[in-house]
């Protein structure tokens, strides 16, 4: 017999796992399928950790951030371990964007104090600052791997169930429901989310009109600690702003992660590099030389990821008849995955309504929630 679910969520990555997670927890029977190993790194949410951070040009994002912060803490609670490391945060160099990014803050109501270089030097002597200077203490680091495998646990505790390796899953419109193809079996549901990151396009490209998707792949590499931190505190999450975006912080266990943003080569997700190249290795290690003297400049723990981009670089949340698409999200989408979940759980459960394009960032409406929330 054909089984039947309420939803599958195609793609067990962090969004599509914490769509489940909320879904399993409204008493919803969830189907969350992945194609690829458990912990895989293939894709775009794997790693040991992402920045957490209130700085966004555009205050519209900050009081989005505002509003993943308590799910945060509901995430944690269900889960039973900690998920967020509030260490802070800073941003330095351009004057004008870093000042920009402290007045959002404070349209957003987040505290934030500017400090000249002088006194972040002496505040942080493991990093060397310039330009204008700011710093959020409710900033910090995401764990990543552990927050996708403790959604993808309760989700299953809940009442999901959860495959991974199922191959690539085939989305069909069926009826007014859907039908999924996973490995040899045919599933159906009345909707399907679909959270496939770079294989957004082939999974659900001839059933939703889909802005132009980029995908990249990153790369990134950890450094030793010079001396082993005595506090978290001493290694704030960091974002250097110059005709560059550096970006880095500490992974415990493994060092201080640094990398560049949006600077990777467009790639097939199916045939990338898979290894950081050399070159751009000595590069990131130059860096470090002069901006992060906290660290022994000998690249380790190289890695790469993919970023899935929309051409505004916000995050694509639609849905079209059953089936509801998420998370591109253009490189910077991970301190918002307990939002960005209950939003597609709200579009499948038809809370809110999305148009053709639908971003996070621009208003959605309907029911009694709104994003973002009025201020």
């Amino acid at each position: 017999m054909t089984e039947r679910y309420d939803t599958v969520v195609v793609g067990a990555g962090a969004m599509g796992a914490s769509t489940a997670w909320w879904l399993a927890r409204r008493g919803r029977s969830v189907l969350l399928v992945e194609q690829f190993e458990a912990g895989h790194t293939r894709g775009s949410s794997h790693g040991g950790s992402r920045i957490f951070r209130y700085a966004y040009p555009d205050p519209v994002f900050s009081r989005l951030v505002v509003e993943a912060r308590p799910l945060w803490t509901e995430l944690e609670e269900d889960a039973g371990e900690p998920l967020l490391d509030l260490i802070g945060a800073v941003d330095h160099g351009d004057p004008p964007t870093v000042l920009a990014l402290a007045a959002a803050m404070r349209a957003a109501g987040v505290p934030c104090e500017e400090l000249a270089p002088e006194e972040a030097d002496e505040r942080w002597p493991n990093l060397r600052f310039e330009g204008a200077v700011v710093h959020q203490p409710l900033g910090g680091r995401c764990r990543a791997d552990a927050t996708v495998a403790a959604l993808t646990r309760r989700a299953a505790d809940h009442g999901a169930e959860v495959r991974f390796g199922a191959g690539p899953a085939v989305v069909e419109v069926a009826g007014d429901g859907v039908a999924v193809i996973v490995g040899n079996e045919r599933v159906e549901a009345r909707t399907a989310v679909v959270t496939a990151g770079a294989w957004l396009a082939r999974t659900a490209g001839m059933l939703v009109d889909l802005p132009p998707l980029s995908v990249t792949e990153e790369q990134l590499v950890h450094f030793p600690p010079a001396v082993e931190p005595r506090s978290p505190t001493e290694w704030p999450s960091f974002i250097h702003h110059t005709e560059r975006f550096w970006y880095g912080l500490a992974t415990p266990g493994v060092g201080i992660k640094v990398g560049g943003h949006h600077e990777g080569a467009e790639v097939d997700p199916d045939r990338r590099r898979g290894t950081v190249d050399p070159t751009y290795a000595e590069g990131l290690a130059r860096y470090a030389e002069r901006w992060v003297p906290g660290v022994v400049p000998d690249p380790r723990a190289e890695a790469t990821c993919l970023y899935t981009t929309t051409p505004d670089t916000r995050f694509l949340l639609d849905r079209a008849g059953p089936i509801v698409v998420g998370s591109p999200c253009s490189g910077h989408g991970f301190k918002f995955v307990p939002l960005i979940g209950r939003i597609l759980a709200d579009l499948t459960d038809g809370i809110v309504r999305a148009g053709p394009f639908r971003r996070l960032g621009d208003p959605i409406t309907a029911g009694d929630r709104r994003y973002p929330a009025p201020s």
